[in-house]
């Protein structure tokens, strides 16, 4: 079977899946690419490559994954975030780019030539702590994590990104592992879980069946990691410390009651939808100061 026949077959399998329909081609041609190891420019000149039995056979695997709905990311084993590759598998949530909006307005916060110490809560597959290195080269990251296997992919990631050396990983709920460290950061990111368990059937199947629960869910109303880690990260932050965090749709009134009394300067950010996806603050250097 030829590359063209192939790629035509696997779309027409696609494409009898509703959920499908839309992305047929780009699934099967991606799915191509990654099976073959190789770019799209060789599919377009040589459509009539004649494929291996070996490498049939583990194409229709792939595309049979994908017609269980298991996200291409997982197959691939990678996703590009804030223009960089990183590696992805299913002990980890894969990056949104909704997320990127938390890596620019850190950024957008941060002074690039003065040594910073940040953590990352909730790392997942390191993706804010290795951006937020690359950008910040004076910066120290914490980076932590709940799930063991989440921070064995962040450290590789970041040693493909040769920032490992300025990230220290630690198996962490929340911020527990630094819990004694008063005023030890700078700043304090985190993507946490916000998907309220009672939305957790509305879900898409490949994300509700593949991605790790304990990185999507968050109690009933999505909001029991903000109620925990909004007065950790109060007490680990220096004063004048950036709390940035992520959040999740229709969630801005409940964050803002939250940084209400002990934090300054609260602020959101909209997504390109134009939802508030992102919540600012700082921990006043000066409690009369909160507003």
């Amino acid at each position: 079977m030829t590359l063209r026949d192939a790629i035509a077959a696997a779309t027409s399998q696609l494409s009898a899946d509703l959920r499908f329909r839309d992305t047929a081609t780009r699934d099967a041609e991606l799915l191509m690419l990654h099976t073959l190891q190789i770019t799209r420019v060789t599919v377009l000149a040589h459509p009539g490559r004649e494929l291996t039995p070996d490498q049939q056979a583990l194409y229709e695997n792939n595309i049979a994954r994908r017609l269980r709905h298991e996200p291409i990311q997982y197959i691939t084993g990678q996703q590009e975030f804030y223009g960089l590759n990183f590696d992805v598998n299913p002990a980890v949530l894969i990056p949104r780019p909704e997320t990127e909006h938390l890596v620019e307005a850190v950024l957008k916060l941060s002074p690039t030539n003065e040594p910073l110490k940040i953590a990352d809560v909730g790392t997942g597959s390191g993706i804010l702590a290795i951006t937020l290195a690359l950008h910040l080269p004076c910066a120290e990251i914490t980076a932590l994590d709940i799930s063991t296997e989440a921070i064995a992919v962040a450290r590789r990631n970041a040693e493909i990104h040769n920032v490992a050396d300025r990230i220290r990983f630690l198996q962490s709920n929340l911020l527990s592992a630094v819990g004694r460290m008063a005023e030890a950061f700078d700043a304090i990111v985190s993507n946490p879980p916000y998907v309220p368990e009672r939305d957790r059937h509305t879900l898409h199947p490949e994300v509700r069946d593949y991605e790790p629960a304990t990185a999507l869910f968050a109690g009933e109303t999505g909001l029991d990691i903000y109620r925990r880690l909004i007065p950790q990260a109060h007490t680990t932050l220096k004063p004048d410390g950036l709390l940035a965090l992520e959040i999740g749709h229709g969630q801005q009134g409940a964050i803002a009651a939250l940084l209400l009394h002990q934090w300054s300067n609260v602020s959101f950010i909209n997504d390109l939808q134009l939802i508030p996806r992102i919540a600012l603050a700082r921990r006043p250097a000066n409690p009369a100061t909160i507003r």
